[in-house]
């Protein structure tokens, strides 16, 4: 152990300074530094490099828990607290969340739907309920408004919409792009917040066209609507909080690649025992 801390602080301090500090003698030193590798040293340095491999893949959106399944697919059992020590050898650490303001006004005279989720998250079928809602983000041309609906059963993005303007026209593009894509049956629940755009009159047309059931959450309540907020946690903390985009153009095709190929294809979620949204729904259908 005394040698290791020397052959770590090498850099910093003699050899001689190190040896006289840790009160042992240069040559037992030297010997360590020219012994053989331990059968657990040489495993960490395998492990290390398959770590810093997937940890890349994963965009540094991966922690313990998701670095062990990954590592689990290729066949090798390594427990959360040794990938953690790995980890800190490797000087990585998974990105962390920030708290985000919301961006819908629900100030407004229009029909309120009721809230007929009532935050059942988890859902055996899909294309039975799907939550959608906007955010907002930042480029030096100005604000791009991206709209979303999600799947509740696999948690895959399934429509999605982006413009300057956060119309009723972005909400009603998202939802379109999910029912022209999956084509659900009739009777689906959309549910999402109270917000004016999917109050609209297009809006409620289009549901009625479809015959989709409309759901909203209650008033003032996140929480009713957490999925769709925790999709954009994550965007904002994986993607675009890190890029400084000069045009929304370069942000959109940012914010599709994220979305089609990391989120939807290879993204490990949590809420399907941890495979992308795309995986678990190609795993259920063979079941």
């Amino acid at each position: 152990m005394k040698c290791a801390w020397i052959a770590k602080h090498s850099a910093d301090f003699p050899v001689a300074v190190l040896c006289r500090f840790m009160s042992i003698s240069r040559s037992r030193y030297y010997e360590w530094l020219n012994s053989p590798k331990t059968e657990r040293a040489k495993e960490n340095e395998q492990l290390l490099v398959i770590l810093k491999t997937l940890f890349q893949k994963g965009r540094g959106t991966y922690g313990t828990r998701r670095l062990k399944k990954k590592f689990a697919e290729q066949g090798i059992v390594v427990s959360r607290r040794r990938i953690g020590r790995l980890m800190n050898r490797a000087g990585v650490a998974c990105k962390t969340r920030k708290k985000f303001k919301a961006t819908t006004d629900s100030k407004h005279t229009k029909p309120i739907a009721p809230n007929l989720l009532d935050r059942q998250f988890t859902v055996s079928q899909p294309d039975r309920y799907y939550v959608g809602d906007m955010t907002y983000i930042a480029t030096q041309e100005g604000w791009l408004y991206l709209a979303v609906v999600i799947d509740l059963f696999s948690r895959k993005v399934v429509g999605w919409s982006m413009d300057s303007r956060m119309k009723a026209q972005l909400v009603n593009e998202a939802l379109l792009m999910a029912i022209w894509q999956r084509k659900p049956d009739k009777g689906l629940i959309w549910h999402t917040d109270r917000g004016s755009q999917y109050a609209s009159d297009s809006h409620r047309a289009i549901l009625k066209a479809h015959h989709v059931i409309q759901s909203m959450s209650r008033k003032g309540n996140c929480w009713d609507n957490s999925v769709s907020e925790s999709f954009f946690h994550t965007l904002k903390t994986e993607l675009t909080h890190h890029c400084q985009f000069r045009t929304r153009e370069e942000a959109k095709q940012a914010i599709f690649e994220y979305i089609e190929v990391f989120y939807n294809r290879e993204r490990l979620h949590s809420a399907n025992d941890y495979l992308s949204p795309v995986d678990y729904e190609i795993q259920q259908k063979a079941v």
